[in-house]
């Protein structure tokens, strides 16, 4: 994902709610915490889109928790099978949990951001080869054939894929596809 203003994946991204709990009161924007009129006060918890929470936390007028995809139970699940976990469940809108997670990133402090950064690297490692194993094995597939029926655990995966996932999985499969017409039209194919 690129820090693009105009991709969609980083608008889609950007637009996912952190929990901000304001350290003092702000006049006039009550409606920021579920529209309500009149002032925001001091303590009060709302749910703030990412793009508006970066001016407000900057500003030092509130403080984040850190959201749910990356709560210490995900981060536990990530590390004893990262396969496990269904990362297109954990955010909305298109899952881009790694997008998401870059750009919380950008409000931590070092030693957290590390240590995010740190769980993003390792879930993806973790995952890739399976991305890549499935794309090979459902361009391999015969139109015809369908997947058999002992694929739940290979189903359950692909549903649970990040977007990003998806995105690598499809270019995956049809570099897959791609490779087995050049090598059926290829001197070694037709042998």
């Amino acid at each position: 994902m690129e820090d693009d203003y105009y991709n969609i994946e980083s608008i889609l991204a950007e637009n996912q709610k952190i929990q901000c709990t304001f350290k003092i009161d702000i006049p006039e924007m009550g409606h920021l915490d579920g529209g309500k009129a009149g002032d925001l006060k001091a303590l009060t918890k709302a749910q703030i889109p990412l793009w508006m929470a970066y001016i407000i936390i900057f500003s030092d007028y509130a403080d984040f928790t850190v959201p749910p995809p990356f709560s210490a139970r995900v981060r536990n699940a990530l590390n004893a099978e990262p396969r496990s976990v269904r990362l297109s469940s954990q955010v909305g809108q298109g899952g881009l949990w790694y997008g998401f997670g870059r750009l919380i990133m950008n409000l931590l402090n070092d030693i957290s951001a590390k240590e995010l950064s740190g769980v993003l690297t390792k879930t993806f490692r973790a995952r890739l080869p399976e991305v890549i194993d499935q794309a090979q094995h459902f361009a391999s597939l015969h139109a015809a054939a369908g997947p058999s029926s002992g694929d739940a655990g290979a189903a359950s995966f692909r549903e649970g894929m990040d977007g990003t996932e998806r995105e690598l999985f499809q270019l995956a499969q049809d570099s897959a596809k791609k490779t087995k017409a050049w090598y059926e039209t290829s001197e070694r194919g037709r042998r």
